[in-house]
């Protein structure tokens, strides 16, 4: 996870959420002309990381927690 992912985006319909790029979803880069990938929260609801286990940052609660390796 290279850039902050967001728990629970205003409008995850708009981005594409396969790759790090976080492109438009009428502008895929890195596709091989695929769908976009939709947000957890899409669909599995607003809890979704709780139940994968992820933490938000204390610092900003909307973006989860990098993980350590």
């Amino acid at each position: 996870m290279a850039k902050p992912f967001p728990l629970n985006p205003k409008h995850p319909e708009r981005i594409c959420w396969g790759c790090d790029r976080y492109c438009a979803a009428d502008a895929l880069q890195c596709g091989n002309g695929s769908g976009r990938t939709q947000h957890p929260a899409e669909t599995q609801g607003e809890d979704w990381y709780i139940y994968w286990g992820i933490e938000p940052e204390p610092e900003r609660p909307n973006i989860a927690k990098k993980q350590s390796r």
